[in-house]
């Protein structure tokens, strides 16, 4: 059986994450979309096209990750998936709430779509929609039931925090079930409502998971789940002493588009006007100093610069104020295939 490709979290890894709008049926407490930054354009079809044909002159084949907001509310959707088979993406990964708007199962084929990518943060109804709102655990799963009916590949993401980490073990069933061919476990980012919620003040803010909590639980859990015959991707977040940082900035191909014509390398510089370069009908703009490429290019006994930055709280030092660990890059991450798989 061949393996689909999507996203790619490695060295030489060329993906772009294309957020053809920011609008959604949900608000997630999590959710990292910043209109005041990102845009609240639904982009028209002809502008996706051509910039998706930007992204084709890069001579990379690159993995297209579409998203929103909610992807699946865009009309175009299904015009949009047949103009990047047209220009030989690598794969087409659509991701989504699993509301699935404008009849796009019955719109597209699974040769037109590598995976759906489902984003549900509980194994359980109560968990998941204190998280992403009420009645989304129930639609996610008919979501993904109905896409497996119908042919196509699913993946499933998972945010972890404070809030869900429990039921983390419990997904192995949930998954095997649901019949989901690969699993992405996601660290919690401050940005977007998570951030707000934060410089607000708010009395239940959404809590990233300690160092020593994210390693007893979310190693573990991953090879689990990949021995049930899932491929998983996670973090690894706390690097062990003996593992030298990389930066995905300097050793990949990154680009999160927004509606507004920012183009980023990072995510966790999304919440600043530090994108790297701008979109134009013409191509790729470089923008000037300082932006983010002039960050990556920082050594700092921390790791991550942005991780420094902008969520310094899942940092820790000694008395002699030197970090007692490295935070890894978020782009780059573990892929643990299933037993019997080739890599």
């Amino acid at each position: 059986m061949i393996r689909k490709r999507t996203v790619a979290f490695s060295p030489h890894a060329v993906n772009l994450f294309f957020h053809i709008l920011t609008r959604c049926n949900l608000n997630c407490r999590h959710c990292y979309i910043n209109p005041d930054q990102h845009g609240r354009a639904t982009l028209p079809l002809a502008t996706i096209e051509r910039w998706l044909r930007v992204f084709t002159a890069i001579g990379k084949p690159a993995n297209l990750i579409l998203l929103g907001g909610e992807p699946t509310l865009h009309p175009d959707l299904t015009a949009v998936v047949k103009a990047a088979r047209r220009l030989q993406f690598a794969s087409v990964t659509i991701d989504t709430n699993g509301y699935l708007f404008h009849d796009i199962l019955e719109r597209i084929t699974p040769e037109e779509v590598d995976y759906f990518s489902f984003s549900l943060d509980g194994a359980t109804e109560k968990t998941n929609d204190a998280l992403r709102g009420r009645g989304s655990y129930a639609a996610c799963l008919d979501g993904i039931r109905r896409a497996v009916a119908r042919g196509f590949s699913t993946s499933l993401i998972y945010t972890v925090s404070s809030a869900n980490i429990d039921e983390l073990a419990q997904m192995g069933p949930l998954l095997e079930d649901l019949g989901i061919e690969r699993f992405f476990i996601q660290v919690l980012g401050i940005r977007g409502n998570p951030a707000h919620a934060a410089d607000e003040g708010a009395s239940d803010p959404l809590l990233q998971v300690d160092r020593e909590r994210w390693l007893a639980v979310v190693p573990a859990v991953a090879q689990a789940i990949a021995d049930q015959g899932l491929t998983v991707t996670y973090p690894k977040v706390f690097l062990p002493p003996t593992e030298a940082f990389a930066c995905a900035g300097r050793v990949a191909d990154n680009f999160f588009v927004f509606p507004n014509g920012r183009v980023y390398r990072c995510p966790l510089c999304e919440d600043f006007p530090l994108h790297s370069l701008r979109i134009e009908d013409q191509g790729l703009v470089p923008m000037p100093a300082i932006n983010e490429n002039d960050l990556f290019a920082l050594d700092i006994p921390e790791g991550c610069v942005m991780n420094r930055l902008v969520q310094p709280g899942n940092l820790a030092y000694d008395g002699d104020g030197a970090p007692l660990y490295r935070i890894a890059c978020c782009l780059l991450k573990e892929e643990i295939l299933p037993p019997g798989a080739a890599a």
